[in-house]
């Protein structure tokens, strides 16, 4: 049991965690009911905590990613609803993130019905909504 809250420990070091995620990435040393109490201790010492890790993953995500990608992915980092709504609602405004890549990324506006879906399309990857991604592109330099 040291040994599993040593290497849990050792991972929380790198980076922030979510529950879920650590307990998959320690399935292979311990049983299930060794990692619930290594996992449980952590939580009660306040080293490993899923608010913690969906707030740095949104502060360090939400530059280059829409509301859907973060969402889609802290859903499957096995975080709650309502904690990454919370951080979701605390970010600035979608459309202005998208704008802010969009000029990184091309920075004029499209010429045609073909470069308007590549840019479309690279938006709706990155997790934008497609009215923002219609909002953006019909008036990009606002």
């Amino acid at each position: 049991m040291n040994e599993l809250r040593r290497r849990a420990i050792g991972l929380l070091a790198r980076r922030e965690h979510s529950r879920a995620e650590l307990a998959r990435k320690l399935a292979a040393d311990g049983t299930a009911e060794e990692i619930d109490t290594v996992l449980a201790q952590l939580e009660a010492e306040g080293l490993l905590s899923d608010a913690r890790f969906a707030e740095a993953y949104v502060r360090s995500h939400a530059e280059r990613f829409g509301g859907a990608k973060l969402r889609q992915t802290l859903r499957a980092r096995g975080v709650d609803e309502e904690l990454f709504q919370a951080q979701l609602g605390a970010l600035p405004d979608e459309l202005a993130r998208a704008r802010a890549i969009w000029v990184k990324k091309f920075g004029v506006a499209p010429a045609d019905r073909r470069e308007w879906a590549r840019q479309a399309r690279f938006l709706q990857s990155r997790g934008f909504a497609a009215e923002v991604v219609g909002r953006l592109l019909k008036e990009p330099c606002e």
